[in-house]
C-alpha cells in the first residue's frame, strides 16, 4: 500500500513571479501557514538541502525534517524528497508549473508510504495531505497574486 496525492491551483500571475516566490525556500515561513522554520543547509549541483519545521501540534510537538529539492528552470519542474523521512518510508514530491491563458497552473504530486510503526496509515495521511495542500495552495495563490498586483500598481 502507498499514498498518492495530485493537487493543482491556477495562479493569475506571471510565470517568473510564481516560480521565484514558490522556490524561495527561506521565505516559506511567510508563504505557507504551516512552517515555523525553513532553513537551507547546503546547495550542491543544483540540489538544495534544507530543514523544515512545522508549528507545534496540539501536544506541543514540533515536527521537522530535512529534504532535498532540485528545481529545473528550463522544464519548470521541481523534484523533491525527504532525506530524513520520519514516519514515512519515503516521500517524493513533484512540482510542475504550466503556463495557461489564465495564469500559471501549479501542480503538486506526492507519492509516499508510511512506516509500519507510524501513528497514521497511508490512507489517513493521503486525506490529511489532500486537505492541507488545498489550504496551502489557496494561501500561496492569494499571496502571489497580491504580489503581482503590487508590481503592476
Amino acid at each position: 500500500m502507498s499514498g498518492h496525492t495530485d493537487n493543482e491551483v491556477l495562479i493569475d500571475a506571471p510565470m517568473d513571479l510564481v516560480w521565484d516566490m514558490t522556490n524561495d525556500i527561506e521565505s516559506w515561513t511567510e508563504l505557507f501557514s504551516e512552517y515555523s522554520k525553513a532553513e537551507i543547509i547546503e546547495v550542491r549541483d543544483g540540489t538544495i538541502r534544507f530543514t523544515l519545521a512545522l508549528h507545534p501540534d496540539e501536544n506541543g510537538k514540533i515536527w521537522s525534517w530535512v529534504s532535498a529539492r532540485t528545481p529545473d528552470y528550463e522544464t519548470r519542474t521541481v523534484r523533491s524528497q525527504r532525506v530524513e523521512t520520519g514516519p514515512f518510508k519515503y516521500m517524493w514530491i513533484y512540482w510542475e508549473y504550466t503556463q495557461t491563458d489564465d495564469g500559471v497552473l501549479m501542480r503538486w504530486v506526492q507519492d509516499f508510504e508510511m512506516k509500519p510503526v507510524a501513528p497514521i496509515t497511508d490512507e489517513a495521511m493521503q486525506q490529511r495531505l489532500n486537505g492541507n495542500t488545498k489550504i496551502q495552495q489557496a494561501l500561496i495563490k492569494d499571496k502571489v497574486e497580491a504580489a503581482a498586483r503590487a508590481t503592476v500598481s
